[in-house]
């Protein structure tokens, strides 16, 4: 081992709590400035609209990103039934609006439990998945016809916390690779009235609490 060699980074983890309308990546390039290091990446995207917990690895700790991708993430949010958007969120408009003065309770809990458990999931087509070697979203935005094939996901678990019509708020615990806009979907379909996710906030993943993690303003003044 050369004695005069620079040390290596040994790296650190840093829980972010993303704020609205930013992307994962402008966090990444927001502290690899600050934090002045070369190596740094994140581990679990999170959508623009959604906020909450993002875990950056720098140096060495980046060797660790997909251990923590791979745990079990949660969620709390909202969705909007009555309607659908072609992004099943609010990154698209509202369209398909439907009368849901029939919808009921127990209407509402079925549909959380025919989605609970291991379940065939088609993730969105505004998403970062690669067709043919080109992301979806790019295709769905172009008007492309993107054709995604399902995948097995599971829902540890799906908890509706108020219900307030059309708004339905909810807690959801899932593995990796579940999109919270396709359950969105899913959900509205089972209703027959469509639903759309209208807000969504990561709040642990594996071990890791958004209550432990900082924002950028706090972690760009240290």
């Amino acid at each position: 081992m050369d004695p005069n060699a620079a040390p290596q980074d040994p790296g650190t983890v840093i829980l972010v709590d993303k704020p609205l309308n930013w992307t994962s990546f402008d966090i990444v390039k927001k502290l690899r400035y600050h934090l002045k290091v070369k190596k740094i990446g994140h581990a679990g995207t999170l959508d623009p609209l959604a906020t909450g917990l993002l875990i950056l690895c720098t140096g060495k700790k980046t060797k660790q990103i997909e251990t923590y991708q791979a745990q079990e993430k949660e969620y709390t949010g909202t969705f909007t039934i009555g309607a659908t958007t072609p992004s099943y969120d609010l990154e698209t408009e509202v369209e398909n609006i439907k009368d849901f003065s029939h919808i009921k309770q127990d209407d509402l809990i079925k549909a959380s439990e025919s989605l609970t458990g291991i379940i065939d999931q088609i993730p969105p087509i505004f998403s970062a998945i690669k067709v043919d070697g080109k992301r979806a979203y790019k295709g769905a935005r172009n008007g492309e016809e993107v054709k995604l094939k399902s995948r097995e996901v599971e829902v540890k678990e799906f908890e509706l916390t108020e219900v307030n019509l059309p708004v339905v708020a909810f807690k959801i615990v899932c593995s990796k690779g579940t999109y919270i806009r396709s359950l969105a979907r899913d959900f509205g379909e089972i209703l027959g009235v469509g639903a759309y996710l209208s807000s969504l906030r990561r709040t642990r993943i594996g071990d890791f609490n958004v209550d432990d993690a900082e924002t950028i303003e706090e972690l760009t003044k240290k």
